[in-house]
């Protein structure tokens, strides 16, 4: 497949991140983290100080900021006016507060606007998010949806922020609750996504497979 749009949503701790990037070196293509964008416009509204419940206030920050998100797999990085804001995205306030800004409406336009004009631009993309499969690149030639069992997904939350599996699977049971029913893209399967339960399965089984599902896409578009 010369153009390849590779769709892959799911909740937090499903191995969304890990395997994209890993997907992406494999098949030599660019890599997009729509999630690290909503991040980074709640990063811009905590420090302009904006309540993030101000969908009003919330929206204005979002059309004014200079967002730039690199596509290499290899080093992504998010800059917010300039400023690199890898490491500030990732804190427990943005993550807080994720949840509301991106369920406001024009937040989720402005960035779903930007997101495919970063697909349209690359050859070949692997997308990770919660709502690519179903609103921002419906068409993609392979969709995943990455799941694994709750106590799994915190388990290994808990361990890349460092934080106690017990929170970690309170907040992430919240997060999943707001972001599965906000009115505008709420997380859910594509009809014709193919789930991948990963509870078991280690990263490189993982990627193997989204392989293999593209190398029988590209055999039978022949």
């Amino acid at each position: 497949m010369d153009r390849c749009v590779v769709a892959v949503d799911g909740p937090s701790g499903s191995g969304k991140s890990t395997v994209s990037k890993r997907l992406a070196v494999s098949i030599g293509a660019r890599y997009l983290d729509t999630g690290a964008m909503y991040r980074a416009v709640t990063w811009a509204v905590l420090r302009d100080g904006v309540d993030p419940q101000d969908a009003d206030a919330v929206a204005k920050v979002a059309g004014g900021i200079d967002l730039f998100v690199g596509t290499d797999p290899l080093n992504p990085h998010v800059r917010v006016d300039g400023v690199p804001v890898d490491k500030e995205i990732r804190g427990p306030e943005v993550t807080g507060a994720v949840s509301a800004v991106a369920a406001v409406p024009a937040v989720r336009q402005l960035m779903v606007a930007r997101q495919r004009d970063i697909i349209a631009t690359a050859r070949r993309i692997v997308v990770e998010g919660r709502d690519i499969g179903t609103v921002v690149a419906p068409d993609a030639e392979l969709k995943v949806f990455l799941t694994a069992s709750a106590d799994e997904r915190a388990r290994r939350r808990s361990l890349e922020i460092a934080a106690d599996v017990h929170a970690t699977a309170a907040d992430m049971a919240r997060r999943d609750r707001l972001d599965s029913t906000r009115t505008l893209s709420p997380t859910q399967q594509a009809p014709d996504a193919i789930e991948l339960d990963t509870t078991a399965l280690g990263i490189d089984e993982v990627v193997s497979t989204l392989r293999d599902m593209l190398d029988r896409r590209k055999a039978n578009a022949r």
